[in-house]
């Protein structure tokens, strides 16, 4: 946090270009608004069979803190200045709060990340769908652990504080939000890791591209990748590194193409704007699929093993390998994918 108080490392904050105090304050409110917006629609659109993990808890707490800033912002927008409790509230705080949401959020990305990838590594490979209560317990106290121990860090710093105030006060027409760097450094190990394994697998994804077919199972449209593939114990993990290649970008193609535009203009985003719902979706199924190839050998194919991720299906990943779990299929090497 000591790049907050160079002088010349102003490259740490994002200045909205705006002239006036109601311009700051309204387009905050309109962000907000479409944040939170979106959040809740992630949440409602997702698939509702889902096992319990750290990163659907998470998830929800992101949203219902957004929309505790999105109300407080709403309410200090509309009244502009009023005092609760013996404290004074105007305009100024909307950008103080903005501030201190972007400062904690972006120190959150690296913890969020070694949580979750540390909790889908373990449990994986559980067939239960029904956890037991000390599990959901144990995520909320984590969920709450992290969140207070963030805020703690970022107010038990006075001169984070006092920086703030200091840069409001000569600056009242600009409020500088914070710009993490962990968010970018995340985007470009996802992009990397992607990039590499697309380069492996590259001749295999051509071939199942070129086999593939639209056909009606079940009455609905699906996609199926009719080719023969080498079932060898030996190429086991990079067969299946290819198919969770495939399924990750046929969900998350627009996105990983954002994330490209980003780091390629290095735009600046400030932290209060990307700690968002969806891209904490993105890297669960992300996490998921290094999970699945990392204990490959450990996954029990049974129907309560795919309820994992709220987007991606990933059991057509496994079904067509010979294992000592499945039944042999009615024509080796064929991959379905439902759309």
């Amino acid at each position: 946090m000591a790049a907050l108080f160079c002088e010349n490392c102003s490259g740490q904050y994002h200045y909205p270009q705006a002239h006036q105090p109601f311009e700051i304050s309204c387009m905050l409110l309109l962000i907000m608004l479409g944040k939170v917006s979106l959040d809740f629609f992630m949440l409602q659109v997702k698939q509702k069979n889902v096992k319990v993990s750290f990163m659907g808890y998470f998830c929800v707490s992101l949203a219902l803190l957004d929309l505790i800033l999105l109300i407080n912002i709403a309410v200090i927008f509309y009244f502009e200045d009023f005092a609760l409790w013996g404290v004074r509230f105007t305009k100024y705080h909307i950008c103080l709060f903005t501030q201190i949401i972007s400062l904690t959020y972006g120190i959150l990305h690296y913890p969020v990340c070694l949580v979750a990838g540390l909790d889908y590594y373990m449990t994986i490979a559980q067939t239960s769908q029904s956890p037991r209560q000390g599990q959901r317990l144990f995520y909320i106290f984590v969920v709450i652990f992290i969140w207070i121990s963030v805020f703690f860090c970022i107010l038990k710093v006075p001169a984070i504080y006092e920086e703030l105030e200091i840069r409001n006060h000569f600056s009242p027409y600009q409020c500088p939000l914070y710009v993490s760097v962990q968010s970018y450094a995340i985007s470009f190990a996802m992009l990397l890791l992607i990039g590499m394994a697309f380069m492996v697998s590259r001749k295999e994804i051509i071939t199942m591209i070129l086999s593939v077919r639209v056909i009606s199972f079940a009455s609905q449209p699906v996609l199926m990748f009719s080719y023969t593939s080498n079932n060898n114990g030996t190429c086991f993990k990079w067969q299946l590194l290819t198919r969770l290649l495939v399924c990750f970008l046929g969900t998350w193609a627009p996105f990983v193409l954002l994330q490209f535009i980003i780091l390629f203009l290095g735009a600046r985003i400030p932290a209060y704007m990307e700690m968002n719902v969806p891209w904490l979706y993105f890297i669960n199924s992300f996490l998921i699929a290094v999970a699945y190839w990392c204990r490959c050998h450990d996954v029990e194919l049974t129907e309560e093993m795919w309820s994992t991720d709220p987007f991606v299906s990933w059991k057509f990943c496994f079904m067509p390998f010979n294992n000592e779990n499945t039944e042999p299929a009615e024509k080796p090497g064929t991959v379905i994918v439902i759309c």
